[in-house]
């Protein structure tokens, strides 16, 4: 793991986790969930002289998707989204940015993944897995050699996503957290949409979606 890094960035009115992902021997990156800062998440690239090669979204809600346009055309990166996650990108009602973000955003995906589907970006290998309920096609990203997960707003520090937007569902959301999440090594790292760090091994104890598993 010597050659990874990684730098959260805490922006926009809902102070959404932003992660910049790189790999210190290319310095070639990725960014998770970019929110609506776009200068200044360029501004950390540049200043550490790093190459982006993608954008990866957990899911399409305005709060974690509004610099995408900018940070597209600024770098010239792909986008990654989960394959369901397609009709809200591209409904700024269902996303949210046309209510709560100020401003209708809608966009396409470069690359919609599948549930279990592994790619590479920077020369990490990252594991998609789907779990739907906070919004239909939201998706976590595994990196298992490194041991670390972005959840979105599927798993938070002691709690979990709401459900009570357009697209979200509780049941759906109890399920990928249970069978896709808590089943994963205990000490892998957890690094949520909004708030602090946890790790699996916290979340099956304390976590109110674990009830009935331990």
């Amino acid at each position: 793991m010597s050659d990874y890094r990684m730098y959260s960035m805490q922006l926009g009115m809902v102070m959404t986790n932003c992660y910049l992902v790189w790999n210190d021997d290319t310095r070639e990156a990725f960014v998770v969930d970019p929110a609506d800062r776009a200068d200044l998440i360029a501004m950390k690239i540049r200043r550490e002289g790093l190459i982006l090669k993608a954008i990866l979204l957990t899911h399409g809600h305005f709060d974690h998707m509004m610099a995408v346009p900018d940070l597209k055309n600024m770098f010239d990166v792909p986008v990654y989204a989960g394959e369901a996650e397609k009709p809200v990108l591209l409904d700024a009602g269902a996303n949210l940015s046309e209510g709560w973000g100020g401003k209708a955003v809608e966009f396409d995906a470069d690359h919609y993944l599948k549930d279990g589907e592994v790619f590479r970006v920077a020369d990490f290998e990252i594991t998609t897995i789907a779990t739907p309920g906070h919004t239909v096609g939201g998706v976590c990203y595994y990196l298992k050699d490194e041991g670390q997960l972005f959840a979105g707003d599927t798993l938070f520090r002691g709690s979990y996503g709401r459900t009570d937007l357009e697209t979200g569902n509780t049941l759906a959301l109890m399920k990928s957290i249970r069978e896709k999440l808590l089943v994963l090594p205990s000490e892998t790292y957890v690094y949520p949409g909004h708030d602090a760090a946890t790790s699996i091994e916290f979340e099956r104890r304390r976590n109110p979606a674990a009830r009935g598993m331990i």
